[in-house]
């Protein structure tokens, strides 16, 4: 059975990431938005039926979701190879460790792929599955970075440093803070799941442990606002490695 991609935004994203075959589209027929109707132009450039529908066919067919008028039918997005990941000289890859809760998954993605990450690295089990709920949930995100599902966390994280990438789990036990660490290089960043955060290990094999200070009553962040905190660093950190680089060339004197 086809995914159901709730949403104008997530529907947009699907149909310009061609990622995944997108069946047929059912819009409401009043629906008359700008947004609508650039879907309504890339479904014809690709050859995908649209079909209009009294809103009751579009509320049934969103089973509870917030469809805004349109719902797509699909196909599952398909996980990449993990040789993607190394497609740049400096990957930035986040490993997730059990997440199994799809809005969580949603949320990570999302911010992964705002901060130009190479990919998400998740285990085949006690994980959320690329469903719509995951879709809707990243804002269109899962249809442009790839996601990369393997059978043994530990073991692609030891492929991943014989590749030279420096693996920093964000844990409760981190020796340091997290902006204290050097993320100027290649870097995967691992974070735990829900309810026990990294497990041990994984916290084994990884380089190094960075911590977020917790100065409230409350033990953990949400899986996606440690992610966020922690990603943004590294965004942080490498444009002012770049803008070093930038300065350092204007005021170099000509030969």
């Amino acid at each position: 059975m086809g995914e159901h991609i709730c949403g104008v935004h997530a529907v947009y994203e699907a149909l310009t990431a061609e990622r995944q075959p997108i069946e047929r589209i059912h819009i409401a027929r009043e629906t008359q938005s700008g947004k609508i109707r650039e879907i309504l132009e890339l479904a014809r450039a690709r050859g995908v039926p649209v079909r209009k529908e009294e809103r009751v066919v579009l509320d049934r067919l969103a089973r509870g979701e917030v469809h805004q008028g349109i719902v797509a039918i699909s196909g599952e997005i398909g996980y990449a190879d993990f040789e993607v990941l190394f497609k740049t000289d400096k990957p930035l890859i986040v490993v997730l460790d059990e997440v199994e809760d799809p809005h969580n998954l949603g949320a990570v993605i999302r911010t992964a792929e705002a901060c130009g990450a190479s990919g998400i690295v998740v285990p085949e089990r006690h994980s959320a599955p690329l469903s719509a709920t995951v879709m809707k949930a990243s804002a269109g995100a899962s249809a442009h970075i790839p996601v990369v599902r393997v059978k043994n966390l530990a073991n692609a994280i030891d492929e991943m440093k014989e590749r030279d990438v420096w693996v920093v789990g964000v844990d409760t036990a981190g020796t340091q803070e997290w902006t204290n660490f050097d993320y100027r290089g290649a870097i995967a960043l691992v974070l735990g799941g829900e309810h026990r955060g990294l497990r041990r290990l994984v916290r084994e094999h990884c380089d190094a442990l960075v911590r977020l200070p917790m100065l409230g009553k409350i033990a953990s962040l949400n899986i996606s606002v440690a992610a966020g905190v922690v990603l943004y660093e590294v965004v942080r950190q490498r444009r002012q490695q770049l803008n070093s680089r930038s300065n350092k060339g204007t005021h170099d004197d000509p030969e």
